[in-house]
């Protein structure tokens, strides 16, 4: 998991992949738990046919990327895909 801080602002547009080089799709925004600030969700927006698949979690914004299941933020978003299953 990240343990760096950086605003949410930096991620969004970023293109999520997997750890294996599978694109995602990008970042549209981030969720978080309000009383503690725990980010929960990354919500992904352009979302491939890839993702799709995975069967991650849909809401009404888009599908969701755990934010346990990143593991690295760079140029790009790189995401563990065993964790999104």
């Amino acid at each position: 998991m990240v343990e760096d801080k950086r605003p949410a602002k930096e991620l969004v547009g970023k293109l999520v992949v997997t750890k294996e080089g599978k694109n995602l799709g990008e970042v549209k925004d981030v969720t978080f738990e309000v009383r503690t600030g725990e980010l929960v969700h990354v919500i992904l927006k352009n979302t491939t046919k890839h993702a799709m698949q995975l069967g991650i979690e849909k809401i009404e914004e888009g599908f969701t990327v755990p934010y346990n299941s990143i593991i690295a933020v760079g140029d790009f978003v790189v995401v563990a895909e065993e964790d999104l299953l």
